[in-house]
């Protein structure tokens, strides 16, 4: 399937979604028009609404803040992650002692802990950055580790016969068989790291995309709260288009999957 049909497909799902939305807002086909706009909005008022924002200006510093707090929490928590994620694949009695406490630490509710470091770092930035390297910390260190443990025992072994230190071990052998681990990691945290910033901003905040969203919520301005969705979406898939770019580039040396012919 070529790259140009497949996008043709995904923008073909997103019409018809739209479609059946106006339609279902705006005759009696689905229902009550009126019932439906009351608690879904219509795509037109929710396109308007996105427009006046952006032509208003107001929304650029609420996305400004919001993608600070995920860039922080992105990073901070993948190469957390990374290090982490490597230190106890190479160190198997240290990972034996520690298994208990990451494994509970990774079952705690995020939701709880959220108010919980905006009571430890206030309501700004930082208490955002947190709640998302909670998130995005345990993706990517579980990925890791298991990349690093899933290293083929003969490769490893005939590296080590050709007299490779553990320095040239972690860069030849350890680091490209975790690559693929890592970057499947990431495509998945970009998501929670947003995450993670918006529901920070939701339970308390003054500026970013989970605030605007909040705000309009307790107005019981569903158009509002569909239009944050929408941009907190497009921001999402442009997040992940520029990790994709990255992870193509770096792994470069991969080879394709073969497709089927037909």
């Amino acid at each position: 399937m070529s790259r140009t049909f497949l996008l043709l497909l995904q923008v073909l799902v997103a019409v018809v979604i739209v479609l059946l939305w106006h339609v279902a807002s705006s005759t009696g086909l689905f229902g009550d028009p009126k019932t439906i706009r009351f608690f879904f909005s219509t795509p037109v008022d929710v396109v308007t609404r996105i427009g006046t924002w952006f032509a208003g200006g107001t929304i650029w510093y609420h996305l400004g803040i919001t993608l600070l707090e995920s860039a922080l929490a992105f990073g901070l928590g993948s190469v957390g992650g990374v290090v982490i994620g490597f230190w106890f694949a190479r160190r198997p009695m240290l990972a034996a002692v520690f298994d208990p406490y990451v494994k509970a630490a990774n079952a705690l509710p995020r939701v709880v802990l959220a108010p919980i470091f905006a009571l430890w770092l206030g309501l700004g930035i930082w208490s955002k950055v947190a709640l998302g390297i909670t998130l995005v910390f345990f993706i990517v260190f579980f990925n890791v580790y298991q990349g690093v443990k899933e290293v083929s025992p003969a490769v490893l072994a005939n590296a080590r016969m050709l007299g490779m230190n553990e320095r040239q071990l972690l860069r030849h052998v350890y680091l490209p068989s975790a690559l693929s681990w890592m970057f499947s990691s990431l495509h998945t945290s970009v998501g929670f790291a947003v995450v993670g910033a918006v529901v920070g901003e939701y339970l308390g905040s003054s500026a970013g995309l989970g605030y605007l969203i909040h705000q309009a919520e307790g107005v019981f301005d569903v158009t509002g709260v569909f239009a944050g969705m929408f941009v907190l979406m497009a921001f999402v898939i442009l997040i992940d288009w520029i990790v994709t770019k990255v992870e193509n580039r770096l792994l470069i040396w991969r080879p394709r999957p073969a497709t089927a012919a037909g």
